[in-house]
């Protein structure tokens, strides 16, 4: 059974909480008559928080759509996620992202899995690393936030920019086994107006890869058929948005910059 099966047919048992998170975040368990057994994190419509600028009741599918946006460019950066019934209703169930440290506690080769940092003013050249703004702290030292410069991790900028994701957070990048990126919480992604906020500006107005250009297409050409999913978790509009981000991205053939009429930055950054 794959991991989607897991999620989509196993049984739900909510074990904790994550108490850090803004909207109701459980952590559960999937298990499947045959043994099979996975954590994951369930996310229930009913514990999503009321929003000023994305429709209520609509994140869990947004997390889904991230998913197969993901999958479809062939970036495979969001772990496995489904939306389904689960002990407080329908929501988002998504594999729980073990990380090497889960895995083997004593695995000294496990590489820094720091993808976004703050440094002082003197380290604030780290090799590399890139730099996306520079400010002060509350003790009025120069301080500048930075990101590693890693494909995987541009890998996530591109396709966090064909999402229009409105939160991706210092905290929201993860590492899997053996060094993989993950990135989660896809909740305030595909609106149908310009909302891109990000930690993962280093790469501004570089031109697009070859492969990052393959990539896009790949996305256009899915996004071309008839998808029933896709258009029940997403309005026509806001699919035909996510389009136009595509068809803007191969044309200019760069990855974007902030826009100036949107913050370009979630706050707070981690």
């Amino acid at each position: 059974m794959t991991p989607l099966d897991l999620l989509d047919t196993g049984e739900i048992t909510v074990e904790g909480r994550v108490v850090a998170a803004s909207n109701l975040t459980l952590y559960a368990r999937v298990d499947a008559p045959d043994g099979q057994t996975m954590p994951c994190v369930y996310k229930p419509v009913s514990g999503e928080r009321p929003l000023w600028d994305f429709p209520h009741g609509t994140l869990a599918a947004r997390e889904r759509a991230a998913f197969l946006v993901s999958e479809a460019g062939g970036w495979h950066l969001v772990p496995p996620t489904v939306v389904r019934e689960g002990p407080l209703g329908v929501g988002m169930c998504q594999q729980w992202v073990l990380a090497d440290d889960e895995n083997d506690q004593n695995d000294a080769s496990a590489d820094d899995t720091t993808w976004v940092d703050l440094l002082d003013g003197a380290a604030a050249q780290r090799a590399g690393w890139l730099p996306v703004v520079r400010g002060r702290d509350e003790a009025g030292r120069e301080v500048t936030l930075v990101h590693r410069d890693d494909e995987a991790l541009r890998a996530m900028a591109l396709l966090d920019a064909v999402l229009n994701n409105a939160d991706r957070k210092g905290g929201h990048l993860l590492t899997g086994t053996r060094g993989s990126l993950f990135g989660v919480d896809h909740g305030l992604c595909c609106h149908e107006e310009p909302k891109l906020r990000t930690v993962l500006w280093g790469w501004r107005g570089q031109p697009l890869t070859d492969a990052e250009r393959v990539q896009l297409s790949c996305v256009a050409r899915w996004l071309e058929r008839p998808d029933d999913e896709l258009e029940w978790l997403l309005t026509a509009a806001e699919v035909e948005a996510m389009r136009s981000r595509v068809h803007d991205l191969e044309t200019i053939g760069r990855l974007p910059g902030p826009s100036g009429s949107w913050p370009a930055i979630p706050w707070p950054a981690f």
